[in-house]
């Protein structure tokens, strides 16, 4: 690991604009404008960690470049961030720099993945971050400036930009602003998500998971939790997305049930572990229609897969504790689900409150 030290500074004449265009030249920025990570800015924004500046947290894939804590702080200052937001944007720095996180494919892939952030536990309602309407999409500055700011912390530390070792054929805006959001866990019929993953309740945590989309599920005419899940399933049943050729990496995908959904689902007799099991069993595709198509060619398909018959079901996922099921969104019959990129296994991270 290298040695601890402060980050480097830069004396910028001129004023505003001329700093936000320094900043531009010097390729640190999005293509939005950005704070300038003034020293004042970021030494208010790091009175909210007990970490030292100079801790280093780890080296951030492609490039390697070296995260210390002062350097995600001026990254979260650019990104628009209020200095106490820095705890949700550090614990999901920590989360990408774990290993089964694959930072650096997940970054330079031409699959355009982006990193979704879930919140969970009592700093969300603290901090604002929305779980409830437009949680994805909406103008709501918590989301969208920590999401943001794991985005820029990845492009500036880790070097992946375009030109560059960002490859990306299309990418989708995640790759700009990243997605984050907090589980409405006020109307979610079941415990947290955070809680079904070994956490007790009032803990709050940050989950990451590189993902390639989000793919919507309307339902608007099932009214029944039987008829909904059917959708769902339906729905995740779709040619086109590697993950199906790749579950023997241990991908995880998202589902993310809009309330009034996951309401009727739960009143049908569905416990999160009982939808699970349901979502692993249903959603697949049979092999004949896999084969030679997408990601046949570098498929990571278990033994058992036998492929001399067309008929064989091959799950999305291999096994129910690779659905990650989250509660998001307000009124309206509108869910979603988010499949993991290549490698990607995702990561949590408790977040450490001052």
């Amino acid at each position: 690991m290298p040695a601890a030290s402060r980050a480097s500074r830069r004396a910028i004449g001129g004023d505003f604009l001329d700093a936000v265009r320094y900043l531009e030249s010097e390729g640190w920025t999005d293509g939005l404008p950005v704070i300038p990570p003034t020293e004042p800015l970021v030494g208010e924004t790091l009175r909210y960690t007990k970490r030292a500046p100079d801790e280093v947290l780890g080296q951030m894939e492609p490039l390697r470049g070296t995260v210390t804590v002062e350097k995600v702080a001026a990254n979260a200052v650019m990104a628009g961030c209020l200095p106490e937001y820095f705890p949700v944007v550090l614990a999901s720095v920590r989360a990408v720099l774990q290993p089964q996180f694959h930072v650096g494919s997940t970054a330079c892939t031409t699959g355009g993945s982006a990193p979704v952030i879930i919140v969970n536990g009592p700093v969300a309602a603290r901090l604002g971050i929305s779980g409830g309407t437009a949680c994805f999409g909406g103008n709501f500055k918590p989301n969208a400036t920590i999401g943001r700011a794991l985005r820029l912390v990845m492009r500036n530390l880790g070097g992946a930009k375009p030109d560059g070792m960002e490859k990306s054929t299309q990418a989708w805006p995640g790759k700009t602003v990243g997605c984050c959001f907090a589980e409405n866990e006020e109307r979610s019929p079941w415990e947290p998500f955070h809680v079904e993953r070994g956490h007790a309740r009032e803990t709050s945590t940050v989950t990451v998971l590189a993902t390639r989309g989000i793919y919507p599920v309307t339902e608007g005419t099932q009214t029944q939790g039987e008829g909904i899940v059917e959708t769902v399933v339906r729905a995740m049943r779709y040619v086109g997305t590697p993950i199906f050729h790749q579950m023997r990496n241990r991908l995880p995908v998202i589902v993310a049930l809009c309330p009034e959904h996951a309401q009727e689902i739960a009143r049908a007799g569905f416990g999160r572990r009982e939808l699970r099991e349901r979502l692993h069993a249903e959603v697949w595709l049979p092999v004949g229609e896999l084969i030679g198509r997408v990601y046949y060619g570098t498929r990571a398909w278990p033994e058992w897969i036998d492929e001399s018959n067309p008929d064989t079901r091959v799950p999305m996922v291999l096994s129910p504790d690779d659905i990650w099921l989250v509660v998001a969104g307000g009124d309206g019959r509108h869910s979603a689900w988010m499949p993991a990129w290549g490698v990607c296994q995702g990561a949590t991270e408790v977040i450490e409150e001052v």
